[in-house]
């Protein structure tokens, strides 16, 4: 009978998972450390970065067994429809009644994210990239 319903997690895929979650906490903690210790440009445009850095390693979670590109390719793509969506106005009404809405919407819409969203994505890619061929099995001498 085949099997019908989710596919089971495997080792390979609960590992990416594993380090997913634990990218995630660590750009939370740089992106909260950042705030905390720098401000000006330097702190908006590295908040800018770490927001697709933790929208690559969401994506990571969410699909295990995604290329580093496309991961990359997903999070950018997301950030951008983001900052688009703030030329709307909406994002701007709900952060003004939510903390939370403030922190992953954003309020008003700024060009220069879009160049910063690029370098997060290129960062997320590379160590995705990195990580996942540290983990690829060797072939035996």
């Amino acid at each position: 009978m085949p099997f019908r319903g989710r596919r089971p997690v495997r080792g390979s895929a609960l590992r990416a998972r594993v380090l997913a979650a634990c990218a995630a906490l660590l750009t939370v903690a740089a992106g909260l450390a950042v705030r905390a210790g720098a401000d000006g440009a330097f702190a908006k445009y590295a908040g800018s970065a770490l927001y697709t850095v933790l929208l690559c390693a969401l994506v990571a979670f969410c699909a295990p067994r995604a290329r580093p590109l496309a991961v990359a390719g997903i999070g950018l793509g997301l950030s951008w429809a983001v900052e688009f969506f703030q030329l709307t106005g909406v994002p701007a009404g709900l952060s003004a009644r939510s903390a939370v809405a403030r922190l992953v919407l954003g309020s008003t819409f700024n060009g220069p994210d879009l160049f910063w969203y690029v370098v997060g994505a290129a960062v997320a890619w590379g160590v995705h990239a990195g990580v996942r061929r540290g983990f690829r099995p060797r072939a035996v001498a």
